[in-house]
């Protein structure tokens, strides 16, 4: 396995965090950037979209209320809808600097188009799954997409994929997504990655992320070793924050906890070849076992099965050549503890 290409969906939190810190949010949003960098993060995504073309005016809230208490899409998607073109360009621009890819799921048609001067990769959300006008848009532009596969049935998920080959596309990750916030662990429900995976083996398979951070990660470390190539997980710099993407949102320490993860299994798991490491050579001689004399034995004499054991270390003929040895005859004189060798016998 490889290491997972790690994406941290700032999202628009950083509209939040730019209030606390007394910025603006276009600082605050470089800000994200440069700590994604620095927690070894592969890619920062944020949200395209204007509230008008998202949400009707009064499309009810699918969040905890309790965390975020807007009660509409629209009245939530109106207070993070000021960036356009020039800002994402920006936020672009210095993702390039830093060495980390810019992202942005595009929620209209606009936003999808000016975004394919930025992208490398064009994420759909879970959301727009269905919106499969919108999916053979972006599609038909040639880049890569990964798309999130959350609150589908299979068949749902079948036509997407579908409708994006037949534009001609066939550069698909599929992200494993649960679409609640935030996502309890008894729904997390991980084993989906296995199934996308055997439904689909010609594409890669990701897991974007809303359950809440835990102590070690072990939610994301868990999708990893179940076969994930992409992890995605919100981000932010302030977990206690109110606000529907803070609160099961992950902050650097938890994404640096989580790379370590990755880097760790990537390390142990080593190849799947089955053989002696040149770590294993001296072990493998000293601490195997050769036939050994049980008494004092003169040139001459015939070896029998009380006059050996098997001992350490195993530099002498192995034990495994037992039947070989038994009935052969003693070249020279050997004393008790001789570790028998080939040119003795």
């Amino acid at each position: 396995m490889n290491k997972p290409y790690v994406i941290a969906e700032a999202g628009v939190n950083f509209y939040d965090t730019a209030k606390v810190r007394d910025v603006t949010p276009l600082e605050e949003a470089l800000y994200y950037v440069e700590k994604a960098k620095e927690a070894g993060i592969n890619a920062i995504k944020f949200q395209s979209y204007k509230a008008g073309t998202i949400a009707s005016k009064m499309s009810p809230a699918y969040w905890d209320i309790t965390k975020e208490t807007t009660k509409t899409q629209y009245e939530l998607f109106k207070k993070f809808d000021f960036f356009g073109e020039k800002e994402y360009g920006m936020l672009c621009e210095h993702c390039h600097k830093m060495g980390i890819d810019f992202m942005s799921t595009p929620f209209d048609y606009a936003s999808a188009d000016y975004l394919n001067d930025m992208v490398d990769v064009y994420k759909i959300s879970s959301s727009d799954l269905s919106n499969i006008p919108f999916v053979e848009h972006i599609a038909k532009k040639g880049k890569p997409i990964y798309l999130s596969v959350g609150a589908s049935y299979l068949s749902e998920v079948e036509a997407a994929v579908r409708a994006i080959k037949e534009a001609g596309n066939n550069d698909i990750a599929l992200l494993h997504c649960v679409l609640s916030y935030p996502c309890k662990n008894e729904d997390a429900n991980l084993n989906i990655i296995t199934t996308l995976k055997r439904v689909f083996p010609d594409l890669k398979i990701g897991y974007s992320d809303h359950t809440l951070p835990d102590d070690t990660m072990t939610i994301l470390t868990t999708a990893y070793l179940l076969g994930a190539e992409i992890i995605e997980k919100h981000f932010t710099l302030d977990k206690s924050l109110p606000g529907n993407d803070h609160y099961h949102a992950g902050d650097p320490e938890d994404f640096k906890k989580a790379v370590k993860n990755f880097q760790l299994i990537n390390t142990i798991l080593g190849q799947s070849e089955k053989t002696v490491l040149p770590c294993e050579m001296i072990p493998r001689r000293e601490a195997r076992r050769s036939l050994v004399l049980t008494r004092d034995m003169k040139a001459g004499e015939v070896l029998s099965q009380a006059d050996l054991i098997a001992k350490r270390p195993g530099t002498g003929i192995s034990p495994a050549s037992l039947d070989i040895v038994l009935g052969r005859k003693l070249l020279i004189d050997c004393p008790e503890d001789t570790i028998l060798t080939w040119d003795m016998i």
